[in-house]
């Protein structure tokens, strides 16, 4: 899930990717917030497959549109609208926050297109990293400090994450499990129902029809858990629907995700 530093199509959130260096930020400090801005305008975050556990007991799991899909957690139903943070970016009590948002303004990320190496980097539009008098030191004399280090490994596990990720959505891909979504919910209030569509789901009819050897592999590697906990997490869709109600949001039909601008 690394990206160049340098790309012109950056991340979901990131804006303009600069490598952490002891030269221009020997001095500068990395604050902590209690407020995700950057999240709250935002209807769907990329999760990784070690989160399916946790986040489908919040929020639905679907997959992008596209030749690469990529599983997301629906925080809303509309663009730009998500009922579980505020337009402040205060966030709901006791949600799930993908690790997708958990890290930013960091991430490792390609200085060049030619080069092999991930360096640790972070969006220079942030107010989160500076030249501060307050927050935590970047380095510690000529070496990054222990927080800096701290961060490198949780953008390194998610990395690895982001690896598995693509290996569990490249075998579902390849049994052809992956379908168009559709899913109706009808108001409480006897009025017509909503479609939400524009994105994909596990064809519940095929993976009936796996073939016993593969659900025994995905059984043994964790896969099938996978598999259950997408499934399961849909019955969330009038969860996320009732927020959006209560909360006199946009409640039109879904039309999709911005999953190029997801995808990493």
């Amino acid at each position: 899930m690394a990206s160049a530093a340098q790309s012109a199509t950056l991340p979901l959130f990131y804006k303009d990717l600069t490598p952490i260096n002891i030269r221009d930020h020997g001095s500068w400090r990395s604050r902590t917030t209690d407020k995700a801005s950057w999240l709250a305008a935002q209807h769907v975050v990329p999760l990784t497959v070690e989160e399916f556990a946790e986040a489908q007991r919040h929020y639905p799991i679907i997959f992008s549109m596209g030749e690469n899909p990529v599983p997301l957690a629906l925080m809303g139903l509309n663009d730009g609208v998500n009922v579980f943070v505020e337009a402040d970016g205060s966030l709901a009590e006791a949600v799930y926050i993908p690790a997708y948002v958990r890290r930013y303004p960091f991430m490792l990320a390609r200085i060049s297109p030619e080069s092999s190496d991930l360096s640790l980097c972070f969006d220079a539009t942030t107010d989160l990293v500076g030249d501060f008098a307050d927050g935590t030191a970047l380095f510690d004399g000529d070496a990054p400090s222990e927080a800096c280090r701290s961060t490198l490994q949780f953008c390194e596990q998610f990395e690895i994450a982001g690896q598995k990720t693509s290996a569990f959505v490249a075998e579902l891909v390849e049994h052809g499990l992956l379908m168009d979504g559709e899913l109706t919910i009808q108001p409480g209030n006897g009025g017509p129902p909503f479609v939400y569509r524009g994105f994909q789901m596990i064809d519940e009819a095929k993976f009936r029809e796996l073939d016993a050897e593969v659900l025994r592999d995905w059984n043994r590697n964790g896969a099938l858990t996978l598999v259950i906990a997408h499934l399961f997490s849909l019955g969330l869709m009038s969860k996320v629907f009732n927020r959006q109600q209560a909360a006199s949001r946009p409640d039109a039909e879904f039309q999709g995700s911005p999953a190029g601008s997801a995808s990493q």
